[in-house]
């Protein structure tokens, strides 16, 4: 619960390889982390799952800002109706399984965002999820069950402006330093994705947020970066430190999900070519970026072959680091993500 306060959001990923994203973030920060201990345990945290600047998970607290929440995309009278026999559905069974509302009620099949077949009930409890009438009690195989919103955060009384600048800020903390460019997409994306019954106010939200935050400007582009914090004080350099282990990252962990920042810091692109044509991926069906000593240097593909961890490093040089403490470091991590992997 420590790790998610203090993150804000942890970004949900439905790809295992051969872990989820969430796991492969918090694996670093969470001691004896071990892969899908989130999931069990997200029934007894006060968190919930709910779409912020992207899908994943945040504390209660947060996520109450969010509502009442109105969707860009207003329903159809029936499609209210069904939301609303539906939820008198889930309030009677306190706890459902997408199958059981397909059992219930039929609502047949649709098209998805990737043009597949999927079932109707799905998207409808989806939708109804985003609109803050249902809550994901917990999950079964990764499948998400459902249950009603708790009242007293569906009735979250908020100020407009106020709680915009709280939600960035919680943005803000987890990625920054920001460039100028992200700081602004991430306003975007707050005030038309986690809150966009208050998308009108996004301009000026952008506004407030700039001329808040502590800034500069380093080699013309100008950063961002929470209130309280200050990157030049000796206090700051000394927490930053640099250790020997070696860390294979989620690609959306908070160290390198910001791309632009991505490239100048370490001097290349990092891109995620999971959904890219096989021919055209560079680096990897699920590359982990490799952070060692400050730098990005690498990545690396993992996989689970008959029950042994597989690790294809590649490297930003072109080869593996002339360095006697680098061989040590990588089999130390291999050995960690081991045990996160149970294996």
């Amino acid at each position: 619960m420590r790790a998610v306060t203090k993150l804000g959001f942890v970004q949900f990923d439905p790809i295992r390889a051969p872990a989820r994203a969430q796991d492969l973030t918090l694996r670093h920060r969470v001691t004896d982390y071990r892969a899908g201990d989130l999931e069990a345990r997200y029934p007894r945290l006060a968190v919930e799952e709910d779409f912020f600047v992207n899908y994943g998970i945040l504390p209660r607290a947060t996520q109450c800002l969010m509502h009442p929440r109105t969707a860009r995309t207003e329903w159809p009278s029936s499609r209210w109706a069904q939301a609303r026999a539906v939820l008198e559905f889930v309030q009677s069974r306190g706890v459902v399984h997408p199958r059981e509302v397909d059992a219930a009620f039929e609502h047949g099949a649709t098209r998805n965002w990737f043009g597949g077949n999927s079932r109707a009930s799905t998207q409808l409890l989806d939708g109804m999820h985003y609109r803050g009438l249902l809550r994901v009690a917990r999950r079964e195989g990764g499948i998400r069950l459902y249950a009603p919103q708790l009242a007293h955060e569906r009735d979250c009384p908020a100020d407009p402006d106020a709680t915009l600048d709280a939600l960035i800020d919680v943005a803000v903390a987890k990625y920054a330093p920001l460039p100028a460019a992200t700081l602004s997409r991430l306003v975007t994306w707050v005030g038309s994705a986690a809150a966009p019954q208050w998308r009108e106010g996004r301009r000026h939200a952008l506004a407030r947020t700039k001329a808040r935050l502590p800034q500069a400007t380093i080699d013309g582009c100008r950063w961002y970066w929470p209130a309280g914090e200050n990157p030049g004080s000796r206090r700051f350099a000394h927490d930053a430190v640099l250790d020997e282990r070696l860390r294979l990252l989620a690609p959306f962990d908070p160290v390198v999900w910001d791309r632009e920042r991505f490239e100048r810091f370490w001097g290349w692109a990092y891109r995620f070519e999971a959904y890219t044509p096989p021919a055209q991926r560079v680096r990897g069906y699920y590359a982990l970026p490799m952070l060692w000593r400050g730098q990005v240097i690498g990545w690396a593909n993992a996989a689970v072959r008959d029950g042994q961890l597989q690790l294809q490093p590649g490297y930003v040089s072109g080869h593996a680091l002339r360095d006697a403490a680098f061989e040590p470091a990588l089999e130390e991590e291999r050995a960690r993500f081991e045990r996160f992997l149970g294996l």
